[in-house]
């Protein structure tokens, strides 16, 4: 036996108040089970997501349309149910609905609902909130995808025919909220591989909530690639996603990394003067290698060398995407690289590289024991930032002994494969800093020997 539910609307008055006293007593309310609540005589099914907690509904329903359906919620007391219906203002202006409501033994029935209304059904102390969207008169429709012609550095953009702009559902407290249509573009990118120091291609998508005329996007594809634009995901529910596909695509942006590798003398026992520095440089000559790592874009590369850190006066230009450079001269210097695509309308600079070079320094010892016993065995100048080195030693009658032409070299205090004799002999140095000071030193070597303590004798 079926009852209509026959209550009068209320007047502009009542329903305020009726309406304000709904709105106040939400947050004390019970919800009522989802699956008590059915939809019929739809063309197609329809489709239930959750709604954000913040937003006062319990779910969201997508339906193609609603020209002939009706909603059933099951009840125990169906003669006990309401049904409200609110717009875009919230529930705090819902309006009971008094027509199209049918009861029956099992529920209650709402008879050709609105489409992107929000919707409250109350039994007794539990109520249950909902909006309908009414996909037909929103429906994605995907006729091309092209490649803009005012690419910008930084962005990659596409130019869509078709429609498919921003789903829109409100709060019970009459908020604006966007339900995504969850579209993919589907394309190829480059990313940096910090393991294996090189871009590597990787399958990129990303999820669009809407489409307008542009899609534009950040970071962009780096790489020559496809785009393809499907969705969304209500047609792919009922299986009717569309898709289009872009053109080839040429990457104007670009992207780069840079490295700078410095082989330091990690010897404990080499006779450089040590000097605590930070960073690159030390003692000339420095050799240091300048490398650059871009994506497929990058065609245009410059290293930049310079001794001014703003780089307004710019002493050398290389362009190569790797650079080996010594050195030679002491002081602060700072390098850069530049990459930049096809027609110089994009570039990147990297970080800047500072090397400081320290002043020469040459000390010279007089004195050594080459007894082989791993203490000062070989005679040997500290030294820092030479450039050129020469080194004679003679023997007080004039007898060259040694000839050294790196102050990396020593004498080991034999000549023609023998040891000699202990006593003084005598070195002369030439030698260049960094920093252009010439060096002429000479002065005495003395050859010292060790007395051997004397073996224990056991009386």
């Amino acid at each position: 036996m079926k009852i209509r539910h026959n209550i009068q609307l209320f007047s502009d008055g009542n329903r305020q108040f009726v309406s304000s006293f709904l709105f106040l007593s939400f947050g004390i309310c019970l919800s009522i089970n989802a699956q008590e609540i059915n939809f019929h005589d739809t063309s197609l099914k329809v489709l239930e997501y959750d709604a954000e907690k913040n937003t006062g509904l319990d779910k969201i329903y997508v339906a193609y349309n609603l020209n002939n359906a009706n909603i059933e919620y099951k009840s125990v007391n169906p003669s006990q149910v309401k049904w409200y219906r609110f717009s875009n203002l919230g529930g705090g202006f819902a309006e009971e609905i008094v027509n199209n409501i049918e009861i029956t033994a099992d529920g209650s029935s709402l008879y050709k609902p609105e489409g992107d209304m929000g919707y409250i059904i109350e039994e007794n102390d539990t109520r249950y909130f909902f909006w309908i969207v009414e996909y037909e008169t929103k429906r994605l429709n995907l006729r091309s995808l092209k490649l803009s012609s005012d690419q910008e550095c930084g962005y990659t953009k596409l130019d869509v025919d078709g429609e498919g702009s921003a789903i829109h559902y409100f709060t019970i407290n009459g908020q604006q909220r966007t339900l995504s249509r969850d579209l993919s573009l589907e394309y190829e990118t480059e990313e940096w591989d910090e393991t294996d120091k090189e871009f590597k291609k990787i399958n990129q998508t990303k999820i669009l909530d809407d489409i307008n005329t542009i899609i534009q996007f950040a970071p962009p594809a780096y790489c020559s690639t496809f785009f393809t634009l499907k969705g969304d995901r209500f047609l792919e529910a009922w299986n009717w996603e569309e898709s289009v596909e872009s053109d080839v695509y040429q990457p104007t942006s670009i992207a780069i990394r840079t490295e700078a590798i410095q082989e330091k003398e990690e010897d404990e026992k080499s006779n450089q003067i040590k000097v605590e520095t930070e960073g690159l440089g030390g003692s000339a000559p420095a050799d240091i290698r300048f490398k650059s790592y871009g994506t497929e874009g990058v065609l245009h590369s410059e290293w930049q060398l310079s001794k001014d850190k703003e780089f307004n006066d710019i002493e050398y230009r290389f362009s190569v995407s790797d650079m080996d450079y010594t050195f030679t001269e002491e002081g602060t210097y700072y390098i850069r690289y530049i990459g930049s695509n096809y027609n110089g309308s994009c570039e990147e600079v990297s970080d800047t590289y500072t090397v400081s070079i320290g002043a020469s320094e040459l000390l010279c010892p007089n004195a050594f024991t080459p007894d082989g016993d791993g203490i000062n065995d070989e005679w040997k100048v500290s030294y820092r930032s030479l450039l050129d080195f020469k080194c004679w030693i003679y023997d007080r009658a004039g007898h060259q002994m040694a000839y050294l032409t790196s102050p990396e070299q020593g004498w080991d205090g034999k000549y023609k494969g023998k040891t000699v004799s202990t006593g003084a002999y005598y070195y002369v140095i030439q030698a260049t800093g960094s920093d252009g000071k010439k060096y002429k030193l000479n002065g005495d070597i003395n050859i010292l020997r060790h007395k051997k303590p004397a073996p224990n004798v056991i009386e």
